[in-house]
Order: structure tokens, then sequence, then C-alpha cells
């Protein structure tokens, strides 16, 4: 027997009241009659397809009073078989490039493209750093139809706020929009669980995602790696245009291997003509001897603005310049606030001069070449950004320079410039503060702040939900920056943030010297409160096929969520016999959990069963951030 997904089974159902049209008597499918008369759009076909609620809510979208069907994708779903049969081993549905609707091993043409546009790629990291240096991801698409609770807001527990008086974190009941904010959980989801919250408000998303080289965290379906990945990104970035405010940035790192592909993505979701340009950042410099083509320096980070009209009229897009530039500007202007210097008004270089003559204040005449006229300089001379000035060799007039806000940043950040560091430097950066290195791939903090400097003022907004060491939040905290962190991996406690608890004690590594840290600031950090997510986490930890069972016996036992698709006794038993590899079992193992159910959704706060769970702070907190209390 096989078990299809609820929209499978909803559109055999209709077809089905066609007699033999579309389906063979054994029940299997005839695509191409059934593709070819969803093409010419049949009336009494498309008639019943509509009839269906579930269809309909999954494959149209009404656009100015009209409701427009989703010919495209409801046609792709064809091109799958069956989700799971009885040996529950053929779950896996089939992504990849497509051409003209068919997959491109199907057809000679190429397009970019890649199926389950409507659908989630829930990427669980759930391996931790002590069993394996490469951090693998659950790769798993999810159907349309299916995703009903999975990006609903949820619960946040152990919120705890951190400054200096209380280094080790202190249990809070509310939060501020003031209030930096780390959130340990699962991007995607608390992505979504904070989007009705920070929505519009985030001047700057900084994210440095996985690479998808091979050794990464889609290595699990390495055939169709590729358009996982790209899934997986879609999904994330989708929801991070909507917390972008209207004169935001988003500034994405990646290498070779994927940017091509990701400059199109980014193109769909933010728009060409959003596109401000490409960054190369220099992140070795020497070795890469033993490279077999080319030594590779240097990664991209993709420049995107929510609205290119809006930032281009800001007062961003300079970053600052070297001290020993600035020295220069000696004085202080009372009226302005500025630094400036005094420089000669005369320009006899100038190709096309101004010819002015002046009278001087002994009642003598000079001439000088300007490119500013008369007039101008003698309203300069009443407001005093323009003087007279008597040498040896008689009056000269100079004026006032004043100091630049910054200064046109060069698309290659080199490391010979002394705030662009490479790799090195940021895995110095990290040992300096833990006495080892604690975290593989760390960034720089001189590259954040030439993004942070570049993009942003003060108190304004920063995001990265690619958390990792936190290079991100400790310089937006040394900037002055508010910012949030999400992060799903253990190591968030023992590195994420016992580094900025570090820098709230004004560590003087990276960045501090530059910009005069001190220390001081603070954050909340809080949890997605896990229900099924725990049970993916000892699955991924498992070493034997006993501890498989054993882990789904316990989730059983507390009425843990599996998958609507599977029987979990059988397919317990079927574990227990099976002639698959432990890792090929594994996999299995964690399909069988339903994601939907990976964390405790806002909306069951009040069920007694949940409630229970809570103390009255977390309630609160929960009550106050979602706008249902007071401190929203």
């Amino acid at each position: 027997m096989t078990v299809d997904a609820a929209i499978i089974t909803e559109t055999k159902k209709i077809l089905q009241g066609f007699g033999e049209t579309y389906l063979t008597k054994d029940g299997a499918l005839k695509r191409t009659k059934l593709i070819e008369d969803l093409d010419k759009y049949t009336p009494i076909l498309m008639k019943e397809l509509l009839s269906s609620e579930m269809i309909r809510k999954s494959y149209t979208e009404k656009i100015n009073d009209t409701t427009i069907f989703k010919l495209n994708q409801f046609i792709e779903m064809f091109t799958y078989k069956e989700y799971w049969e009885d040996s529950y081993t053929k779950y896996s549905n089939k992504i990849g490039l497509t051409a003209g609707g068919k997959f491109i091993d199907e057809t000679a043409d190429v397009v970019l493209d890649f199926p389950f546009k409507d659908t989630v790629l829930k990427a669980g990291m759930t391996k931790e750093d002590a069993r394996d240096s490469n951090e693998p991801f659950l790769n798993e698409v999810i159907a349309k139809a299916e995703i009903d609770t999975l990006l609903e807001p949820k619960i946040f527990v152990n919120a705890k706020k951190y400054d200096a008086e209380n280094p080790d974190g202190k249990p809070v009941s509310e939060i501020s929009d003031s209030d930096n904010l780390i959130i340990k959980g699962n991007n995607l989801i608390a992505l979504h669980s904070i989007k009705a919250r920070y929505a519009g408000k985030v001047k700057l998303i900084y994210i440095d995602p996985p690479y998808n080289t091979g050794n990464d965290s889609f290595g699990y379906n390495d055939r169709f790696n590729h358009s996982a990945w790209l899934t997986f990104m879609k999904n994330r970035l989708e929801v991070a245009r909507e917390l972008l405010s209207e004169d935001g940035v988003i500034i994405v790192n990646s290498d070779e291997v994927e940017q091509a592909y990701l400059k199109l993505l980014l193109d769909m979701i933010f728009g060409r003509e959003n596109f401000v340009g490409d960054l190369i950042w220099q992140k070795r410099k020497g070795g890469g001897n033993d490279s077999r083509f080319i030594a590779l320096d240097h990664d991209y980070l993709a420049v995107y603005a929510k609205n290119i009209q809006i930032s281009s009229s800001s007062n961003k897009w300079r970053i600052g310049y070297e001290e020993e530039y600035l020295t220069r500007y000696k004085f202080l202007d009372e009226k302005t606030g500025l630094r400036y210097y005094w420089d000669t008004l005369a320009r006899n270089g100038l190709k096309n001069p101004i010819p002015v003559t002046l009278e001087t204040p002994d009642g003598t005449e000079i001439f000088l070449n300007s490119q500013s006229s008369k007039a101008t300089i003698l309203a300069e001379l009443e407001n005093g950004n323009v003087k007279f000035t008597q040498g040896k060799n008689g009056w000269t007039l100079h004026h006032k320079v004043f100091q630049p806000e910054g200064k046109v940043l060069r698309s290659i950040l080199k490391s010979e410039f002394t705030d662009l560091p490479t790799n090195k430097n940021s895995n110095d950066e990290i040992s300096a503060l833990f006495g080892k290195s604690v975290f593989g791939t760390p960034k720089p903090e001189g590259l954040l702040k030439t993004i942070i400097d570049l993009t942003t003022n003060e108190n304004d907004l920063v995001l990265d939900f690619f958390m990792g060491s936190a290079t991100t939040q400790a310089v937006a905290m040394k900037m002055r920056r508010r910012f949030i962190g999400i992060e799903q991996m253990d190591y968030i406690n023992t590195v994420s943030v016992e580094r900025l608890k570090k820098v709230i004690g004004g560590e003087q590594g990276g960045i501090s010297k530059t910009v005069s840290w001190q220390g001081g600031g603070s954050f909340t950090y809080t949890e997605l409160f896990e229900k099924n997510a725990e049970y993916a986490k000892i699955i991924s930890q498992a070493t034997t096929e006993v501890e498989l069972l054993s882990a789904l016996t316990e989730m059983q036992s507390l009425d843990g969520d599996f998958d609507f698709r599977i029987e979990i006794d059988n397919f317990k038993t079927q574990l227990e016999n099976s002639d698959l590899t432990f890792a090929e079992n594994q996999k299995l193992a964690l399909k069988a959990i339903d994601k939907n159910q990976l964390y405790y959704n806002f909306s069951e706060i009040e069920d007694k069963n949940v409630s229970k769970m809570l103390d009255n702070g977390e309630w609160e907190f929960n009550m106050g951030f979602y706008g249902e209390g007071t401190n929203a």
C-alpha cells in the first residue's frame, strides 16, 4: 500500500470521478493526458479541481477580485512520485533544475529554476561539533499543503538579560524595542516568530550562510543539493526582506560555488533593480599552492537594497577615513561643530578658472584664479568660511575645508587595508578570547565594521540569522548599534553568548581599540520552546540502531508528534529488520518526526498542558513580545 501526501490524495479522489480518463484501472496516474488537459484549462476538469477547498487554498491567488490558478505549480506536483512506499525509503522528493516544467534530465533545454517554489525547506542544525566538525542540516522539503503550523509564531522560554551588573544573566519577563535580542532556535521559524514585531525595522541584514561546498550542510542528497540549497536560502531570504526597513540593506556572504545562482535568487526576491553591487573580500593572504587549479583567495558579498531609490538618497554608503588622513582637520567650527583646515583658494592649475580681483584689508588688490565666483567669495568672507592671510609675499585667500562624512568604499576589500583583515585574523581574535580556536569559520571584526559603517548609523538595528560565533553582534555592540542574532546550534551558549559577555566586560580584541570600546551594553537571550526539536537532536546524535529505536519509543510514550503519513509501530518494526546502513536508518528516523511540531506555537500558550510548563515570567515575556500585554 502506498501512503500519499494529503494534496495528492485529494487530487486523486477528484480524478477518480473521471473514470479512466486520468487514472488507469490500477489507479496509476496518466500524467501526459492530465497535463495536456490542464494546459487547455478543460472546463469540467477545472471546475472539479477548484471545488476542493484544499486545492483552492494551495494553488489559487486572488488579485484585484480575480482568482488566479497557479497552473505551473500545480502541474509540478505531478512530476513527483508518491512520498513514501511500504519500505519508507522513498520519501525524498526530486529537487533539481527544470526546463519547461520538466527536470533537465528529461529535456535538452535548460532554464534556471527549482521546484516547490511554494514549499519550505526546513533545515535543522542538530549535530554538534563534538561529534563531527561539519554541521549537517536535516534536509527536508515540506509540501505546501502540509505547512500549517510550522511558521506560526512560537513560544519563547528561558529569557535572560545580560549586562555589566548581571554578567551571568538575570531572568526577565519583558523586552523593549531598544533591547538587543539573541534567539536560540531554527532560524527560519525564529524569523517568522519575530516578523510581526520587527517587520520594516531592520536597517542591515548580514548573513554568512553555509556555502554548499559538498563538505557542509547539504551533503545528504548530493544529487540535488544545489536546488536544495537554493530552496533553503529562498525561504529565509523572503521573510528577511519583510524585516528590512524601506531604506534597509542586505549583504550575503558566499563563495564561488553558489555565487552566480545566489545572484539570480536575490534578483528574484529583492529585484534586479535593487542590486547595489558585489564586494570582493580578500579572505586570505598567501598560501594556496596545494590548490588543484586556482588559489581562490576571496569571498563575494552581494549587496542589495530593499528600495534602491530610498537607499541612494540616505546619508549612508560612506566609510570613515584613516586616522592619519583626518589629522589635518585641526580646527573646530563653532557654527556647525565640524572639523576643518585652511587651504589656499587660488587654483592656478584649473583648466577653466574664474578670474577674480578682490580688495584686501589694506586697500590693495589681489588677483587669483578661482573655482568660485567673486560673489560667492564675498559671501563666504562675510560668514567666516573664507579669510585674508598676509604673509611675506603679500595677501592670499584661504577657505575652510571641512572634514567629509566619509569616503566611497571600493568594491575590492584588500587585506592591506588596516580594518580589513583576513580569516587568519578572525581565528586569532577568537583564540585570543577563548584561549583556543573554538569556532571553525568566524569572520573578522574589521570586515563587519566596514559593512556596518557603510550601511548604518548609531542605534540602527542589525540582524544576522546565521549568528555563528556572534561576530556581527559583537561588532554591532561596539559600534553602538542594536542587534538581533539567531542560532540553533548549542555552541550559542558556549561561544556566542560567552563572546558577547566578554564584549560587555570591555575585551580589547578585534575593533575595540579602533572604536575606543571600554565595555557596557546588554542583550536579552531567549529560546524557542522545543517540542519535537529535542527528539530530532537526540536522533541525530544517536550512534546505534538501539539508540534510534529508544529515542522513537520515548517520543512515542511522551505523545511526541510523528509525520501523519506513517504508523509508528510498523515503522519501528521495519527499522529493526532493515538491511539499510545506520546512516540511512537515521535519516529515515529524522524524517518520521512531524516538522510542524518542532516548537510550541504561541497560539497554544493558553492550553493548560502548555501553560503549566511556563512560569509567570515566561508567560509575561511572551504576552509582551507578541503585543498581548503591556510591554509591547
